[in-house]
């Protein structure tokens, strides 16, 4: 690797999990990249003391938000602050080994044409198998796509880099010039599909997106928001047309909104409703009657600017 060591802002979201952040921060401490800043926002937590993040690790760049403003927000206002040659997206409940960072610089340095990376993600309770090893497409009608190597064994079967639809919002580094050139996060996302419309927008704007075989980080996945909370049901739908609504053109979109209101939706809320799970059910319910209520607002559309 080059001996320039560009300056790399980590950015991570904090909510209502201090200890799992402070989980995150010490194994940061131990990594041998020796130029790097961190940057975490606290989405306003309400059941934890967030405090003790900033007491623990005072050299962390700590911002207190007053209201939650949602992850894509809380990643904004911290792109805003980052003064890093590149920027590095890190989920709060990941941990990460020593040497895990080398690569992704080394990829994004060498290969200007490059916009976003993502390392190996595998799971922290299970480190032998892999959550994340590159994404395929996703389907525009049925709005479907698979995680590559989702809950296989590593045995170096993904051990080259290639390039990948999506990089992986738990992990995720961009060149500081990119975001400069296609603007921060959609706000409208709050949770979920945030980062799959920033990668189309990162593609859009001529880059390539690669998965990098020979850096990896353990996720420990869905402690925020739980396996099937009503809230992840609600964002993960109501976002799903939004998605659809800012990048799927002409017919797939008229074909992949019959499929979303009179085949998806209804029968996975059925499921929950036929297994006595309302609340679930009901979540589904709000998320299209949020996209019909807000049908003609042009900030569903806006990309705003760093």
């Amino acid at each position: 690797m080059s001996k320039r060591f560009p300056l790399v802002s980590i950015i991570t979201v904090n909510y209502n999990q201090a200890e799992v952040t402070c989980a995150l921060l010490e194994s940061l401490n131990k990594i041998t990249y020796p130029n790097f800043e961190v940057i975490v926002i606290d989405n306003a937590s309400v059941d934890d003391d967030p405090g003790i993040i900033k007491k623990r690790y005072p050299n962390v760049v700590f911002i207190s938000n007053p209201i939650n403003y949602g992850f894509a927000a809380g990643n904004n206002f911290g792109l805003m602050r980052a003064k890093g040659e590149y920027v590095l997206l890190l989920n709060n409940d990941i941990e990460v080994p020593t040497d895990f960072m080398e690569p992704l610089v080394e990829k994004l340095m060498k290969n200007p044409d490059i916009g976003a990376v993502s390392p190996k993600i595998k799971y922290y309770y299970q480190n032998d198998t892999i959550q994340y090893a590159g994404f395929t497409p996703i389907n525009y009608v049925t709005m479907r796509n698979a995680s590559i190597g989702f809950r296989t064994k590593d045995i170096g079967q993904y051990n080259t880099d290639y390039e990948t639809a999506y990089a992986h919002g738990a992990a995720m580094m961009v060149p500081m010039e990119v975001v400069k050139k296609i603007g921060l996060m959609s706000y409208i996302f709050f949770l979920y599909y945030e980062e799959a419309d920033w990668c189309v927008r990162i593609k859009s704007a001529g880059y390539k997106i690669y998965f990098v075989h020979n850096s990896y980080v353990l996720h420990k996945e869905s402690i925020s928001t739980g396996k099937l909370s009503s809230l992840k049901i609600y964002y993960q739908n109501r976002n799903r047309l939004v998605f659809m609504r800012r990048n799927v053109k002409g017919a797939d979109f008229y074909f992949g909104i019959a499929y979303q209101f009179f085949v998806a939706i209804p029968k996975n809320a059925f499921s929950y409703l036929l297994k006595g799970k309302i609340k679930l059910f009901y979540a589904y319910y709000q998320a299209i009657g949020w996209n019909l209520k807000h049908l003609f607002d042009k900030e569903i559309y806006e990309n705003p600017s760093l």
